[in-house]
């Protein structure tokens, strides 16, 4: 291997925490967006939050924690949160949902309740989930034309909700969507250094309505929904605000609705009122 000689890269300043100031950091990501940060967490916040103390010219994560606290907008809890968590998404991310949706669960919506379905994706992230759920569920109805499509698409952070909203995607993102709804649904808008980049279709992007929303607070909207997705979001929260979660969605599904959460999350070890249908999908009884 060559050797380099000449001036040393810089290294990243580490970010020192003390067992008060995670402890503190725990207790404030959980209260205010119910991330349970472990004590294997602590490289994690460390490393990705030294940028943040240094963007704003802070020392301690102590001063840092008081700027979250005090900023009533929580723009600077969307940061942290982004620091933290993983925004990782794609199209027909975990595909045999949207089998099950296609091939079963919409035509029993469709033969049952006809005139309207109503889909919330919570924790939409870049918006990939909603756009694949509208393009599934308008590939595969029965009668199109008599029946209205209402997609609500939440999350935390307004940053993911701007690029979900642009609609604009790299060609390594649409790659795994079914070539006959990639077809129908999305163009090719243009060619540029990084690529080719694809819009969504504006009648699809019509039904979805984008809004920001912290699961934890207070929810505006009154449901009833047919179909909830919340895919690989309680990763992040303990059982006991899992089970609180769960509960909630409960509330706003429709009866025969039904609840998707992701490939490695479970309601296994929470108590729920849900009918197991098949691994990561519920059914509200």
């Amino acid at each position: 291997m060559k050797q380099h000689h000449g001036t040393p890269l810089p290294v990243a300043p580490t970010l020192k925490i003390s067992d008060a100031e995670f402890r503190k950091a725990s207790e404030l990501v959980k209260s205010l967006a119910g991330i349970n940060l472990t004590d294997g967490k602590r490289e994690l916040v460390s490393a990705r939050l030294a940028k943040r103390l240094r963007t704003l010219g802070l020392n301690t994560l102590d001063q840092y924690l008081d700027v979250v606290r005090e900023d009533k907008t929580q723009e600077e809890l969307v940061l942290m949160l982004d620091a933290l968590t993983t925004n990782l998404t794609s199209f027909w991310r975990e595909s045999d949902h949207f089998d099950y949706l296609a091939n079963t669960l919409l035509p029993k919506i469709e033969s049952k309740r006809p005139g309207e379905i109503r889909v919330w994706s919570a924790g939409c992230s870049t918006g990939e989930e909603p756009y694949s759920l509208a393009m599934c569920i308008l590939g595969n109805m029965q009668n199109p034309r008599q029946t209205k499509l209402k997609i609500l698409a939440t999350d935390l952070s307004t940053r993911v909700l701007g690029i979900a909203k642009r609609a604009h995607y790299g060609a390594e993102r649409i790659k795994n969507l079914p070539p006959d709804l990639r077809n129908k649904f999305v163009k090719k808008e243009r060619a540029d250094a990084d690529g080719e980049i694809f819009s969504i279709d504006p009648n699809v992007r019509g039904m979805i309505t984008f809004a920001r929303l912290n699961l934890m607070e207070q929810w505006p909207m009154k449901g009833p929904f047919d179909i909830i997705f919340c895919r690989n979001v309680m990763i992040y929260f303990d059982k006991p605000t899992q089970a609180k979660l769960v509960a909630r969605f409960h509330g706003l599904l429709r009866e025969g609705g039904c609840l998707f959460v992701g490939h490695s999350e479970s309601l296994a070890g929470i108590q729920h009122d849900y009918r197991y249908l098949r691994p990561t999908i519920y059914e509200k009884q």
